[in-house]
């Protein structure tokens, strides 16, 4: 049992290039955002295990002898291990949301129950253990999506930025911490369909489109010598590649039918104040990143968030290259960040 509060936090993810390239076989660049998501782990004498996600509205409880009662043969296999279908079924019994609980909530639910299950009940987790951390945060992600790259997880617990061909993930060496703006368009889309048109389109048109996946694949192999050159010293000119690279591919990523007039629209927006801005992720929507050059006076940037806002968006001023999966203590937590958790 925990003898006192914790307080975890990992950092989210965006693709800074490789989207749909990634798919057929080519190389794509993660990085770890540094808009995290926050765990308090805290014990209590109340018999019952709570959790609270107040960013989707979810407050559950279960009493720990039920749970205790419940069949974890799984748990004897002595290495991490996906969850088969009947006990997915099994846990849905134990989680007892009703009929109408929204798909994310569903989920949300029986990844902790599944990592609760199979990771406080032995006892086994620690934070000095990120590869048993990684393994584990994979299941989690394979109760979500089914069949997951790896990618979120790996990114997530390691930080910095990773690199991703064909299933093999490797990290980069001392990636800068680039500022960049974060903006989402609201603009709801269907990954597996925006995939399947590229796919589409590859097969109507071979010799276009296979041209444009290698040289998307080029960009993400030339963003990768740059950071690597970039280090602890990043120069004005290699910022400048950086632009270009970002412009390069928003354009190709356009050509692949991957583009929306919202993101369209996040693009002048930015270039109007002299920044470069390109989807990450699925595109057809969704978000978007726009990187930050040194120098950058505050005015101009709160000026750029604005006209965005303007445009119906929701935008964060972050970094990227942030740190994986972290332990804190409560007075190293910025104000804000404490003030919600003491809300929970």
């Amino acid at each position: 049992m925990l003898s006192e509060v914790l307080l975890v936090s990992a950092p989210g993810k965006v693709i800074l290039h490789g989207e749909h390239a990634v798919v057929h076989g080519k190389v794509a660049l993660a990085v770890a955002l540094n808009l995290r998501t926050f765990l308090r782990l805290q014990p209590h004498s109340s018999g019952k295990v709570d959790l609270n996600l107040p960013n989707i509205g979810i407050k559950r409880a279960w009493d720990v002898a039920r749970l205790q009662l419940l069949d974890t043969s799984f748990l004897e296999q002595g290495d991490v291990t996906a969850p088969t279908p009947e006990q997915v079924e099994k846990l849905k019994e134990v989680a007892g949301l009703p009929d109408d609980c929204a798909v994310t909530e569903r989920l949300a639910v029986l990844a902790f129950l599944y990592l609760y299950l199979s990771i406080f009940w032995k006892q086994r987790w620690t934070k000095e253990d990120l590869e048993l951390i990684n393994k584990w945060a994979f299941q989690g992600e394979r109760v979500i999506h089914g069949n997951p790259s790896g990618v979120d997880n790996a990114v997530s617990t390691w930080g910095g930025a990773l690199r991703y061909q064909q299933g093999k993930i490797s990290s980069l060496k001392r990636p800068p911490a680039l500022q960049i703006l974060l903006t989402n368009t609201k603009v709801p889309r269907s990954t597996k369909a925006l995939v399947a048109g590229v796919r589409n389109r590859l097969l109507k048109f071979p010799e276009i489109v296979a041209p444009l996946l290698t040289s998307i694949d080029a960009i993400s192999l030339e963003c990768e010598r740059v950071l690597g050159e970039m280090g602890e010293a990043p120069a004005l000119e290699q910022y400048l590649v950086l632009e270009e690279l970002i412009d390069m591919n928003q354009h190709h990523l356009n050509a692949l039918g991957v583009g929306h007039v919202s993101l369209d629209q996040l693009c002048q927006v930015t270039r109007a104040h002299g920044l470069h801005s390109k989807l990450t992720g699925a595109g057809g929507g969704g978000c978007g990143i726009t990187l930050l050059k040194p120098g950058l006076e505050q005015p101009e940037v709160e000026a750029t968030k604005q006209a965005l806002t303007n445009c119906g968006f929701d935008c964060w001023e972050t970094s990227i290259g942030a740190p994986g999966v972290s332990v804190h203590s409560a007075t190293s937590l910025d104000s804000r960040v404490r003030q919600a958790l003491d809300g929970l």
